[in-house]
Order: structure tokens, then C-alpha cells, then sequence
């Protein structure tokens, strides 16, 4: 299938940079008809840096000219795999906004199952009554992992489930008389939430950056596990792992022992590194050390978890069980609000053994009208066998982004699993240098993806450590047909050709 290839609809201002990023790359393979897509040359093979000429344009038909007082778009729908604008042709959603929209958009069955709730009671406070949306959704979250987790918390956010999460963590050890357990260790380049405390475990510097000096300081960071920037030569999984566990020890060793509340951790990074899942082996020897000193062990999968990287919990590839977990995004697909905690049988025993309430709520928790649809969303998951055409449909993304942009000289790495993939863009892919992050590089690829073939990519910069390195992520819908999976790698493939320069 060819991709119409829109015409620019503002100028491009492009300033020179000292030297050439790449030659120019004529043709790209169009899998499907055997033929080739070609593409106008740019004025220069520079990649362009980000001007005010270029966010201040309002051409009809783009979708990044200003809909809003903030120069986005103004959304009139969304149907299917389809974002519709006001002005413009429709555009591919091949991310699902933050990775949320997993089973496409403005699905009928589900607003019904939110609309009959609606008629029923649509607000209720946790503290006042029991609800049988409420229980029917932590019933069908608890077993959905085999009954590894046996207590749910029913929020609206991520932010608010991770957050949640390390308050049970620390009142579990007041519990246990170990208040001396106030320390908690995240990862570099990790993304963990908005609020104080989920910001604090983050290691996001950019996302940091501004609160630095109210941010907690008792949360502590190891290196992630990045095994395309850390592996060292002729390590394979096991000996990198082991180095990372080491690594964890050490830092429990100086903080002290039997001072650390938990350790955190998403098993499938996402926005922070761009979709690098832990090699095998990891999670389990990062359990070890926690269960050695005590500590609680934290999954964050509120990006990566529900099915996104083709299991329905991401811990269940290896099957290591946390103390406690978050979920969020795919738990409603973006039909509400929803997250939640989930709650190990660690912690979970004793609180009924010794009757414990957490000292914790929100006005929202446990809402019927979220917890009605939510359990909507993850029915038509599981009818639909959804979990499975992830990793089916997971493997023939793979395939084809490698196809298209793995000899790409400016793409240094492509990783992910699932429905859960990232493209890392480089300046060298012998050496790996990341590009200037004044360069913006990975929003360009976004913005050109954007304005020029009609699809929606996530965009991030920071997993080369310190601010420096830029990808961008694709996270499609799970019943996305086969055609529209060639559609989106197609689309992207174009859009990265254009950004560096080819022509």
C-alpha cells in the first residue's frame, strides 16, 4: 500500500548544525506491494531544530498548529485506531496517548456499561458502603494473578497508585515495629509519577528537574537495567543481572540494612527509558536481595502492565511475584480515570491477621462508575483473547520495525515486548552517542510523523542517562488488525527518513 505523502503544511526552518548526521537514504521497502515509497528530499540532511516559526504556525490541516491557547490541536472525535481533528485528515493512533488506549476508541459496549452505572449510583463514598462494581473488579484483578495478590485499592491515576503504594509500604513496617524503615530505592531513568513522593522515586531528570529541592530525600537510586547502554562486553544476561544485584546490595549495605521500606521498580520501562524490559533473570535476583534484608518489593506496571507486553501482569513472564504492584492506563483503556494497588499476600496477611486499616483514601477511591467500566474494558480483553494477539501481533511489529529501521544509520536500538516497543535514535551507531539534547531530535520524528503521515507516536528524551538520549514509542491498540500494524511501521519508518534527511 502506498502512504500519501502530505505536502508540508508550514515551513520548515531548518538551522544548520556543524556537521552531517547522515547521507541521504533514498527508498524505503513497502513490504506489501513490492514496490518502494519515496519521499521529497528536505533542504538540508540537518535535522531540524525546533523554532519559533515552526510552533507558531496555524495552517489549517496541521494538527500541531494552535487548536489551543497551548498550540495543540483541537480534537472534534476519536473512533477506532483514528484520531479526528478539527482540521486535517485523520490521524493513525499508534500510541494510545501514553499507552492507554488499548482496545481503539468510542467503543459502544463500554460507554453502555458506564451509562448503566451512571443510572444506578454514580458516586459513593469507600468509607460509607460497599459496591458491587467495586468488588466484582478487585475479585476479577485478584484472580487474574492466580490470587498472588489478594487486596486491591481501586484509584484514578497512576501517580495516586504508586503513592499509595509507598505509604502501605512504610505502614507496614510501623505494623511490624520497624520504624526505622524510612528509605526507599528507585532506578535511574525511571518515571514513577507526578505527585511528591512517586516523583521522588522517579529517576526522570528532566521530570525532576524543577522540584528538585522538595523532593523527598529519602529515596535513593541504583543504575536502571539498560543492557544496550550497560552491558559490558562478552557479559551475557545472567552476569549482567548479577551485577545489577550487586549493585542493590551495596546500597543496601550503606543506607543500612534494615532501614529500607522498599524497592521500586517497573519490569518494562517505559517513558523514562522508552520500553527496555529487564533481562531474564533480573526481577528474580532484585527479589532476592529485597526478601535478604527485608524490604518490600514494588512493580510499577502502570504503563506496562494489563496486557501491554503480551501477558496480563508484565511480572508474569517470569513469574516473580511483588509485595505490592500498581496498574493504571490499559486497566480502562482510557474510558476512565482508573488505576490501582494491588496487594501481596505478604503484607496482606497481616493486616487481617492483626486487623490493620491502611491510613490512606482519596474521595474518588473505589469509584462504581470507574470500577464498572474498568471491569468492561478487561471482560472484552479476555473474550476477545486479546492478551494473546498482543504477543502474537507484538511479534510481527518486531519483525517489521526491524525490517524497515534496523539498518538504519541513526537508529540505535529498537527493544520492547508485547505491543510495548521503542526506537532509540543516535547520533553514532558504533559508538552510541546520543544526540544534543538541545536537537530535540525525538520530537522532531514525532512532529514530522505527525504533520506529514498522519500518525501519533510517543516521544521522550533521557534514556542515555542525564537528560541526553531520545526514542520514541509505539504502543498500539491489542485488536489492532495485522494491515494497520504494517499501516503504523510504514508511516513511522517514513517520518524517520524525512527527520534525518533522506530523501
Amino acid at each position: 500500500m502506498n502512504i500519501h505523502v502530505h505536502p508540508p503544511l508550514y515551513p520548515s526552518r531548518i538551522i544548520p548544525q556543524p556537521r552531517r548526521l547522515l547521507p541521504s537514504r533514498p527508498l524505503i521497502p513497502n513490504l506489501r506491494m513490492g514496490h518502494f515509497l519515496s519521499l521529497s528530499a528536505p533542504s538540508s540532511a540537518e535535522v531540524p531544530r525546533k523554532t519559533e516559526a515552526d510552533t507558531s504556525s496555524e495552517t489549517v490541516g496541521n494538527p500541531l498548529s494552535k487548536g489551543s491557547a497551548e498550540g495543540l490541536p483541537l480534537l472534534e472525535k476519536a473512533k477506532g485506531y483514528y484520531w479526528y481533528p478539527r482540521n486535517g485528515e485523520r490521524i493513525l493512533d499508534a500510541c494510545g496517548g501514553a499507552g492507554v488506549a488499548c482496545i481503539g476508541h468510542a467503543r459502544k459496549d463500554v460507554a453502555q456499561a458506564a451509562v448503566a452505572q451512571m443510572k444506578a449510583f454514580s458516586y459513593v463514598s469507600y468509607a460509607h458502603f460497599k459496591t458491587k462494581p467495586v468488588q466484582e473488579v478487585s475479585d476479577w484483578l485478584i484472580n487474574s494473578t492466580g490470587g498472588e495478590m489478594q487486596k486491591v485499592y481501586l484509584m484514578c491515576s497512576g501517580s495516586e497508585a504508586v503513592e499509595a503504594a509507598l505509604k502501605l509500604s512504610r505502614e507496614y513496617f510501623i505494623w511490624k515495629d520497624e520504624p526505622q524503615r524510612v528509605n526507599f530505592i528507585g532506578r535511574e531513568e525511571s518515571y514513577h509519577g507526578t505527585t511528591i513522593g512517586s516523583l521522588s522515586a522517579s529517576g526522570h531528570v528532566v521530570r525532576r528537574g524543577p522540584f528538585e529541592p522538595i523532593l523527598v530525600p529519602q529515596f535513593h537510586k541504583i543504575s536502571s537495567c539498560n543492557p544496550y547502554r550497560q552491558r559490558r562486553p562478552e557479559e551475557d544476561d545472567e552476569a549482567f543481572a548479577t551485577r545489577k544485584a550487586a549493585e542493590l546490595e551495596e546500597q543496601f549495605q550503606r543506607l543500612g540494612p534494615d532501614t529500607v521500606a522498599a524497592v521500586i521498580m517497573e519490569p518494562v520501562v517505559g517513558a523514562a527509558l522508552g520500553c527496555v524490559p529487564a533481562v531474564p533473570g533480573y526481577l528474580r535476583a532484585m527479589k532476592v536481595v529485597c526478601e535478604k534484608y527485608g524490604a518490600l518489593l514494588i512493580f510499577d506496571e502502570v504503563m506496562c502492565g494489563m496486557g501491554r507486553t503480551g501477558v496480563l501482569h508484565a511480572w508474569q513472564h517470569e513469574m516473580v511475584v511483588p509485595d505490592l504492584q500498581t496498574i493504571g492506563k490499559g486497566f480502562a483503556g482510557g474510558y476512565m480515570p482508573a488505576s490501582a494497588l494491588l496487594v501481596g499476600a505478604k503484607v496482606a496477611e497481616l493486616m487481617k491477621r492483626e486487623d490493620r486499616t491502611f491510613t490512606h483514601g482519596h474521595t474518588y477511591q473505589n469509584h462504581p462508575v470507574v470500577s464498572a467500566t474498568a471491569l468492561k474494558v478487561q471482560k472484552i480483553i479476555q473474550e476477545d483473547n486479546l492478551v494473546s494477539n498482543v504477543e502474537t501481533a507484538g511479534h510481527t511489529l518486531e519483525q517489521l520495525l526491524h525490517k524497515l529501521l534496523g539498518n538504519h544509520p541513526n537508529v540505535g536500538d529498537i527493544r520492547g515486548r508485547g505491543l510495548f516497543w521503542g526506537i532509540e535514535f543516535v547520533q553514532d551507531k558504533t559508538t552510541k552517542e546520543p544526540f544534543d539534547p538541545a536537537l530535540q531530535v525525538a520530537h522532531q520524528v514525532f512532529r514530522t510523523a505527525m504533520r506529514d503521515f498522519r500518525v501519533l507516536v510517543y516521544h521522550g528524551q533521557g534514556c542515555a542517562g542525564g537528560g541526553r538520549g531520545d526514542h520514541i514509542m509505539i504502543m498500539p491498540a491489542y485488536n489492532m488488525p495485522e494491515t494497520s500494524i504494517l499501516d503504523i511501521v510504514e508511516r513511522v519508518a517514513c517520518a524517520v527518513e524525512k527527520t534525518f534527511g533522506g530523501s
